[in-house]
């Protein structure tokens, strides 16, 4: 088997590039391609026609020439079509989901033909159940297969590594309250994430048994414990109504931290993440539709009538079409956190805070590709300061020691710090 770090026609891929997300993956390769000299690029799918259209869409889009960017012909259903694609690629971007559905095999392809692995996915039972199952085959083929590379969960689990780099001192706890604002023409998303929701709530039980499978060693019950909060509370530091958030970036986030605490003897930072609201109202209707939504997932009929009528259930936010370039243009998120901690290690009660945080484009299609072109850039360029020995990671575990961070800066993802560390009086 050939491995990632010699000679390949290609140093990256984009798999599902005529995808709704994909298309805008390629878009960002094309704008930043001149910033990496000499790189070698193509894209993947199923079909030549489509493929085609979405090279001649990014070259009028983008005002980029596009014809030395070739076209590989690859189906998730012929293995001997994602072998022959995986051997030419030093590493693949993988943007095919629902991942519960059509992810494995990609991985699968790469970790056996030598190609390192990224994805876009949100989804925890797919992201610690390739983990599981192929974190010692990477290993062994010194890969590396990265998960959640987009806005799941780049933002928030790089936001956390940031945030203890800048901590002057041990930090102990993070609350991270994630909000969003939108323009006239409003925000929306496309069909391919609200299907990965429906199934991911339908099969959440699979998360519990899975975990199980793991026999981690019990972590450390580092004090003082991260504060309890109710499933619906006010932020004082928001002043904001707020909420659990129900997506992937708590699981990513305690895994890197996890990893962080085996593998550099680090103290993990406790994380909670949190999703505000504009008003009241906005959090009561969120949490009816919610309920709605996850009641309806538990059973087949359910299902489908959430994929049949995305629009009817989601008021309007998800559909076939995905949101409008103008939407997008006038959509941004961002990410506040609030840590504490000490200012030495023998102390034994927080006497320290500092609030920083992430901004960034609309998260779905602009952020997203953002993320996972400079996380492939990274794996791609500085391979001394990734871990050796290839593996299955989180994009903190992985991307700690590296640019990343200054990399997302240089391109619309902003990481800052709001308030600086200050003593705790109260």
């Amino acid at each position: 088997m050939a491995s990632a770090d010699g000679e390949r026609k290609y140093d990256l891929i984009v798999f599902g590039a005529s995808g709704f997300t994909g298309q805008f993956v390629v878009e960002e390769l094309a704008r930043i391609e001149e910033e990496e000299s000499g790189m070698r690029w193509a894209i993947a799918g199923r079909s030549q026609d489509k493929l085609d259209a979405v090279l001649q869409e990014v070259a009028y889009t983008t005002g980029k020439k596009l014809k030395n960017v070739e076209v590989v012909i690859a189906n998730v259903n012929d293995n001997q079509s994602m072998d022959a694609m995986c051997q030419q690629a030093k590493v693949l971007l993988n943007c095919v989901g629902p991942y519960r559905f059509y992810g494995e095999q990609v991985v699968r392809a790469c970790v056996e033909n030598g190609c390192h692995h990224l994805d876009i996915s949100g989804e925890p039972q797919f992201l610690e159940g390739i983990q599981l199952n192929y974190n010692q085959k990477a290993k062994e083929a010194k890969v590396y297969v990265v998960g959640a590379c987009g806005f799941d969960s780049i933002p928030a689990d790089m936001g956390v590594c940031y945030t203890k780099k800048e901590f002057p001192g041990v930090l102990n706890t993070i609350e991270g309250y994630l909000s969003g604002d939108s323009g006239p023409e409003g925000s929306a998303g496309h069909f391919a994430t609200w299907q990965s929701a429906i199934h991911g709530f339908a099969n959440a039980g699979e998360l519990i048994k899975l975990r199980k499978q793991f026999k981690h060693q019990p972590m450390p019950k580092f004090e003082p414990r991260l504060q309890k909060r109710g499933a619906v509370f006010f932020s004082n530091e928001r002043q904001r109504w707020s909420m659990v958030f129900p997506g992937a970036d708590s699981s990513v986030v305690r895994r890197s931290q996890r990893y962080i605490y085996e593998n550099q003897e680090e103290r993990p930072a406790q994380f909670g993440a949190y999703v505000t609201t504009s008003s009241f109202f906005s959090l009561v209707q969120l949490i009816f539709l919610g309920f709605i939504f996850s009641t309806l997932a538990k059973f087949g009929f359910g299902r489908s009538l959430l994929e049949k009528f995305p629009r009817f259930f989601s008021c309007g936010f998800f559909s076939h079409e995905g949101p409008t370039r103008k939407q997008m243009e006038g959509t941004t998120f961002t990410w506040n956190f609030y840590s504490e901690g000490f200012s030495d290690k023998d102390k034994t009660k927080p006497d320290v805070r500092m609030a920083t945080q992430v901004t960034g484009p609309e998260p779905g299609y602009i952020a997203t590709p953002i993320a996972i072109v400079q996380a492939a850039l990274v794996v791609l360029n500085e391979p001394d300061k990734l871990p050796q020995g290839g593996g299955v990671f989180s994009p903190g575990a992985i991307f700690n020691k590296t640019s990343l961070v200054d990399r997302l800066n240089q391109h619309g993802i902003k990481f800052t710090i709001t308030s600086a560390a200050q003593p705790i009086t109260a």
